[in-house]
């Protein structure tokens, strides 16, 4: 079995990304797409007690805290050791994209193991289906510049807009680095700090994504 090129150091910033196997969708409707985020909070505690405590609320009958208030009750206590910063991420039909700083040894490692079992258990439960949802394991890359970091962050926040799918796309990001919504999936510091202003930020990304798009539309007639 060959081994994975990239070796993962603490606080560098890595571009990860993965799509479905055949190039299939792995997010069907609304409801996986949650799942898939929810995941990505609960896996990302070193201890694995975000996780438990998820479980445990969901075996009671006891009101069920939403995902990001346990988030939010854990940050707020410091009781969570994460194994990453989520920078940003954009979740498409057949593929995502996300930008991840590591913070423990191994971290990214087992970030996406625990990710990528935990949701294909439960998509494959809900299909019915058996074997492989994405296509191998999960690519990567090392950003390994400033400059790259930013161009990256305009290129995963804005991806829906690239591929052609709706502007106002929920399943990125963006609007967390916007103002237009007050997630705690993200840390946005490594980013944000680096403009005078959100609205800064937010020209930036749409200059770079509009070059993208016009420049991934002209590669399609290119390659017709």
């Amino acid at each position: 079995m060959a081994s994975r090129k990239t070796i993962f150091a603490n606080d560098e910033f890595y571009h990860i990304y993965n799509r479905g196997v055949e190039k299939r969708d792995i997010f069907c409707d609304e409801k996986d797409y949650k799942r898939f985020l929810l995941a990505m909070n609960l896996v990302n505690d070193v201890t694995n007690g975000l996780m438990q405590e998820y479980r445990d609320v969901h075996r009671t009958k006891v009101p069920k805290a939403r995902p990001s208030e346990l988030r939010r009750s854990c940050l707020r206590n410091g009781d969570v050791d994460k194994l990453v910063e989520i920078i940003c991420y954009c979740l498409n039909p057949n593929h995502y994209h996300m930008i991840l700083k590591q913070k423990e040894d191994g971290g990214i490692e087992k970030f996406m193991q625990k990710l990528g079992t935990a949701y294909v258990m439960y998509f494959n439960k809900k299909q019915k289906r058996s074997g492989s949802l994405f296509q191998g394991k999960f690519k990567s890359i090392h950003i390994d510049s400033n400059e790259y970091l930013l161009y990256l962050s305009a290129y995963v926040n804005q991806n829906h807009f690239i591929h052609g799918f709706e502007d106002n796309w929920v399943y990125s990001s963006l609007q967390d680095y916007t103002g237009e919504r007050n997630g705690v999936l993200c840390n946005k510091d490594d980013i944000l700090g680096q403009f005078r202003s959100v609205e800064d930020y937010k020209e930036f990304v749409k200059d770079n994504s509009l070059y993208l798009k016009s420049k991934k539309e002209l590669e399609k007639y290119i390659l017709e």
